[in-house]
């Protein structure tokens, strides 16, 4: 599978569950062609991370107000998301990124799935600061080990 965006009404990130059992996705598309992709929650902190560094080096943002794109819960993931790549067009002034399937180890011949997408850097401004809302939403980090929190506690190294 192959789909590639010039443009795109939606790119954003989206969860379901509960802090400590949620699953991630990435949604891209328009309303008549929305497609999700299962992904970790420290690939979505790393493409936001990644975003914001390619746009300090981008021409400044004068229109910051892009509507963030509703999350749809999808009944199904196109993939799980694997490579990531992310480059800036200064001709157009949009970010273009491409996400890759994981692969299989043990399948030489898998035809990975891709998905490229080209976003404005107001929707990439909009991204960043509904995805790292999204992490910070998770389970809190113990003070002492920095390990994550269950809702029901957790077992501290530190404090034993």
């Amino acid at each position: 599978m192959y789909r590639d965006y010039e443009s795109a009404d939606a790119f954003t990130a989206g969860v379901i569950g509960l802090p400590g059992a949620r699953t991630f996705f990435l949604q891209i598309g328009d309303t008549s062609d929305l497609l999700s992709i299962k992904c970790e929650k420290e690939q979505i902190a790393a493409l936001a991370s990644f975003i914001r560094k390619t746009l300090d080096d981008a021409p400044a943002v004068s229109d910051r107000t892009a509507a963030k794109p509703k999350f749809i819960e999808p009944s199904d993931a196109v993939f799980a998301l694997g490579t990531v790549g992310l480059a800036y067009d200064r001709r157009d002034n949009q970010l273009v990124l491409q996400f890759e399937e994981i692969t299989p180890d043990d399948e030489p011949e898998f035809d990975a799935g891709r998905v490229r997408v080209r976003i404005s850097p107001t929707q990439a401004i909009a991204f960043c600061e509904h995805a790292e809302q999204l992490v910070r939403a998770g389970r809190p980090p113990c003070v002492y080990c920095g390990l994550l929190v269950n809702r029901d506690g957790h077992l501290c190294p530190k404090m034993n």
